[in-house]
């Protein structure tokens, strides 16, 4: 029924995928650009709101769609891990190591730049992690998606669900190219907690290796899913904490503090007034 209610949602997508795969991997000295590159230009050139050819609601409908995608995903990441898992058992030191990378990175290149272009607190629900579900939640949990840290997140949850299997997927190209990383290490590096980015990372990196093609999936997988399982609670008490302190130690901004102290003067302010209102009532 929904492939009917929603069919030209379903023939769009097979026509992309169909184009994107026609034109296959390009190599364009140290850049190497994927079918999914292709894919998320064609759609978003499609889904551009001043053409009008796909309306608001069939695209909020295709987002429904892509978790069942993801589902796919998952259990493909899930069978690549299955096979290596002793060699995935013997680089475990490495793997938890490369979390440190994942996170602190965020902080270290993120957080200089948040504050060169002016943001304030946004600039910490933008650069404690790399901003998926699962970080968007903890922030939502802490702060509230309408506070400064709130927007920040989801700032950068939307530049990432656009821009981010795109720009990895260049990046580990042209890293992968350079040679100066093992093909392993770039792997370990493509698992960030992001299933469609680690897909298009690894994608990068197979291409530039085609006999690491086996192992390189192995190891992008077990990364993701290690940062997926651990990483929420590296960003909730080592991550976050952190980026908070840094960020308040260079702005002197305890807004988080003053925003507590606001509510606590104007709850007893409030107190107050309702207590002279009684004691009028009384008299």
């Amino acid at each position: 029924m929904d492939l009917i209610k929603n069919w030209k949602i379903h023939v769009l997508a097979l026509i992309i995928v169909a184009i994107a795969e026609f034109i296959g991997i390009q190599k364009f000295g140290l850049i190497v650009l994927l079918p999914l590159l292709y894919s998320l230009v064609i759609g978003a050139i499609l889904s551009f709101p001043r053409w009008n050819f796909i309306k608001p609601a069939q695209m909020e409908r295709a987002s429904q769609m892509l978790s069942i995608g993801m589902l796919l995903l998952l259990t493909k990441i899930g069978l690549d891990i299955g096979p290596n898992i002793s060699m995935i058992f013997d680089s475990g030191l490495a793997l938890i190591m490369q979390e440190f990378g994942h996170f602190f990175g965020t902080l270290v290149f993120g957080l200089p730049v948040a504050l060169l272009v002016g943001m304030k607190r946004e600039a910490i629900g933008a650069c404690y992690s790399i901003d998926r579900e699962a970080n968007v939640a903890i922030i939502a949990e802490r702060f509230g998606l309408d506070s400064a840290e709130g927007r920040g997140v989801m700032g950068m949850y939307v530049c990432g669900t656009v821009f981010g299997a795109l720009w990895v997927s260049i990046l580990a190209g042209v890293i992968a190219q350079l040679n100066i990383f093992h093909p392993h290490s770039l792997a370990m590096g493509a698992g960030i907690g992001s299933a469609s980015m680690m897909a298009a990372a690894t994608g990068s990196i197979v291409a530039a290796h085609p006999e690491w093609e086996e192992t390189v999936r192995a190891y992008a997988a077990a990364a993701n899913l290690l940062t997926s399982v651990l990483g929420v609670y590296f960003a909730l008490f080592v991550s976050l904490p952190v980026t908070i302190k840094v960020y308040e130690f260079f702005t002197k901004d305890k807004g988080e503090t003053k925003k507590r102290d606001f509510l606590a003067d104007d709850g007893a302010e409030a107190q107050a007034a309702a207590s002279a209102e009684a004691e009028t009532v009384k008299a």
